[in-house]
This record gives C-alpha cells, structure tokens and sequence, in this order.
C-alpha cells in the first residue's frame, strides 16, 4: 500500500522543503510513493524508474490540468503539444523531431560556438562577467538564428528579456507571474506576426528551420496549425534552449569545484564529456517533478487509482534515489560509463519514448550545447573565478547559484580552425 502523509496538506513543506520535499519524505517512509493534499488536492508523489515507467508508458496519463495555471501558461500554454495525448500528441511530437533531428541539431551547436567565440571577445574587456546574464541574450541569438527568425533591431533584447522572464517566474505565484504572462503574451505577439509574414511570403526561412517547419506543419487532418498555437509551439522550440543556460552555469559550477574534469578537458580528451554533462543534469536541480491526471483506472503498488487521480513524479528525487544511483549526493561522472541508458533512471527533463511520450524532444540539443559550452569553458576560455557566493538554494525554482557565477576572463584561446 501507499502510506499517507499525517498532515492535512503540504504545500507549506512544499515550498519550505523545495527539490527536497519528496526525497526526504520517500527516506523517511522508505517507500518511493506517499499520499498527501497540495493546493487542498490529493496526490501521489513517486520517484523511480518503476514509478517514470508508470507515468510515461501505457497511456496512463493526461498533463492536461496537472500543473498549476501559472506554470502552464508560462512555460507551455493551452494548446501546445504538452498540453495533447494519444494520437494527436505523437503527430505533433513528429514536427519537433523534424525540428531537432540531428543535421539541425549541429547547425544549433555551430551557431552557438560562433555567437559564444563573439561574446567571450567582449567578456575579455570586462572587469567582471555574470556568466548567466551574458548567455541569456547569448542563446536567445543563437536560438533565433538558428530557429530562422529575423535577428533584426532590438528583438533580442526584447525577447531575452520575456523568455529570462517566463523561465525566472514558473515556479512562482502572485504579481512576479502576472508580470511575467505579460511580458509572454508580447511574445506570443511577435511570433504571431513571424508566423503571418512566413505564410504571406515575407520571410522566407530555410526549409529545415524551426520557423519554417511550425508554419507548415499540418495536424493529422490536413488542416495547418493556427496563428495562435504555431506562435505558441515557435516559442516552446526557442524558450527552452535559453532555458539551457541554467546547466550550461551549473557545468561551469562543477567545473570550479572539480577542477580535475577541467583539466582532463582542457587536454582536449572528450571521452568523459557526455558522462560530465549527464551528471550535471542529474545532480542539480532543474525541474522539480512534473504532473498528470489519470485518463484510466488501475492499480499500482497495492493502491487502486481512479480516473482523474493527480499524480507527481519527482524528478529530483528520482535522479538522487539510492536505489538507482550510488553515492546519489557525490558529483561522479565517472559513473555513466557503465549506464545502460535507462530511460526511466535519467529524467532531468522527463522520462519515457521521445517519438510517442512526453520526454523532451530537445534533451539531445541540451546535452549538444552543454558538451561544447564545457569545451569553452575549459579549453577556449582562460578566467579566474573571484570570491562569491556560489551556493544552490534547494528552496528555490528554477534553480541557480546565488551570485549566478560571476567570472574574470583573462584571454581567449582560439580554436585551430578558427
């Protein structure tokens, strides 16, 4: 059976505890499912691979009214492929993976070594860099180059600004989100008016561009998506690799305080650079957990669950279960040379099939842009890391050291074919 939490609701120690709400209690019960009411509603919390493959396989599942509205509209909106399931969710999952397959997924990667070699210049000029501020604006170009939208006037600015916003806010309730679906809607504004000019034939994106493939894209009866919701899913291919650079600040983190990785890829050996950029995503935080809603009845770990049950499956808690993962708490890339590639072990940005469930199409272009800001970092990039405050607070979402990594660049290292 699952056990019940005694307290009548947890939201406090929800917010109190943050990334660690589940994992304490999962220890504490020495159970990966417990009971309890968030928000006044029931819910099941779980981690582990059993309980990812529970949630992602099978058809079990609905996200449909599993988040709350101010994470919904921030980071998805109604309509979005997140928002769909069964057949109409894998028929628009195919239009992302045309989106990230792999030639786009290098051309991604190439601009984004040409934009970060043009920004790392003018970082050397400055007596100090936050790492996360400068690759805000940083991958807002570089997603919007590559996505095939016009990088004209002060549109980076203006987008850099919405989406730090929507990403900063998500976890958050009140003024700071009805701030944040403000500067959001002025998005969905400038993308609604991309998608307009594309079908009219004022912009003229290439055919393999992000741009170019929403606007066309027709939905499994014939018919092409709306204004609305192509401008909703432009925004959900560009806001997410912004979104990358909170691991890119947290591989720089790890960097600093194991500085034998940086050593070994400074000497130009790759071999443990995917192992290092996995263990990045698994070890610090990045989403909490992520809901559904029961579509059918069924029966899990002795506990009969009902059409409509509210399930969250912690993330975090999965990547530091002790069951899965030795020494859960210790930063050891070393440890993914012996992966199997389980799909439900690994779930920083969700688990299950990329093609037919809900794991994030763009968890390859992740680890791409991560592997070669790790590169930078530690071969093209000579800086000192002065005193400050690089704590992670648990307590927060989404979360970022406290001083965001502040850096003094001394030189740049050119590449050999540069």
């Amino acid at each position: 059976m699952i056990p019940r939490l005694a307290a009548r609701d947890s939201t406090a120690s929800f917010l109190l505890d943050g990334y660690t709400f589940g994992r304490r209690r999962f220890e504490r019960l020495r159970t990966n499912a417990f009971r309890t009411r968030l928000m006044l509603k029931p819910v099941t919390i779980m981690r582990g691979a059993d309980a990812a493959r529970l949630f992602y396989e099978g058809n079990r599942f609905t996200r449909s009214s599993a988040l709350p509205s101010s994470t919904l509209l921030l980071l998805q909106d109604e309509g979005s492929v997140q928002s769909l399931d069964g057949a109409p969710h894998d028929h628009r999952k195919l239009m992302f993976l045309a989106v990230t397959q792999e030639e786009e997924t290098r051309r991604l990667v190439s601009i984004f070594r040409d934009d970060w070699e043009r920004a790392a210049a003018e970082w050397g000029t400055l007596e100090e860099v936050e790492l996360h501020a400068a690759l805000l604006p940083l991958l807002t170009r570089t997603a919007m180059s590559w996505a095939g939208v016009p990088v004209e006037g002060g549109a980076v600015l203006e987008r850099t600004d919405e989406f730090a916003a929507m990403l900063e806010n998500a976890g958050r309730f009140g003024p700071p989100t009805w701030a944040a679906r403000t500067r959001r809607n002025h998005s969905e504004e400038w993308a609604r008016d991309l998608i307009r000019r594309t079908r009219s034939g004022q912009l003229s994106p290439s055919a393999g561009s992000a741009l170019r493939i929403i606007t066309d894209h027709l939905e499994a009866d014939g018919k092409p998506l709306s204004t609305k919701i192509a401008a909703v899913e432009l925004i959900n291919v560009l806001r997410p690799i912004v979104a990358v650079g909170r691991y890119i600040v947290f591989s720089a983190l790890a960097l600093h305080r194991h500085p034998r990785w940086a050593r070994s890829f400074a000497s130009g050996n790759d071999s443990d650079l995917e192992n290092f950029v996995n263990e990045v995503r698994r070890f610090y935080p990045f989403f909490p957990v992520v809901g559904g809603r029961a579509t059918t009845s069924f029966e899990w770990n002795g506990h009969k669950f009902g059409i409509g049950d509210w399930v969250l499956l912690d993330l975090y808690g999965t990547n530091h279960d002790g069951g899965i993962w030795s020494d859960p708490d210790r930063f050891r890339p070393e440890r993914f040379r012996d992966w199997n590639g389980d799909r439900g072990t690994l779930i920083p940005q969700g688990g299950g099939d990329v093609a037919h469930g809900h794991r994030c199409p763009g968890e390859s272009i992740t680890v791409e842009l991560m592997k070669e800001a790790v590169r930078q970092l530690a071969r093209h990039l000579v800086y000192s890391v002065p005193d400050q405050d690089l704590r992670v607070s648990l307590r927060r979402f989404p979360a970022i050291p406290e001083s965001r990594f502040v850096m003094k660049v001394a030189a740049r290292r050119l590449r050999a074919d540069a």
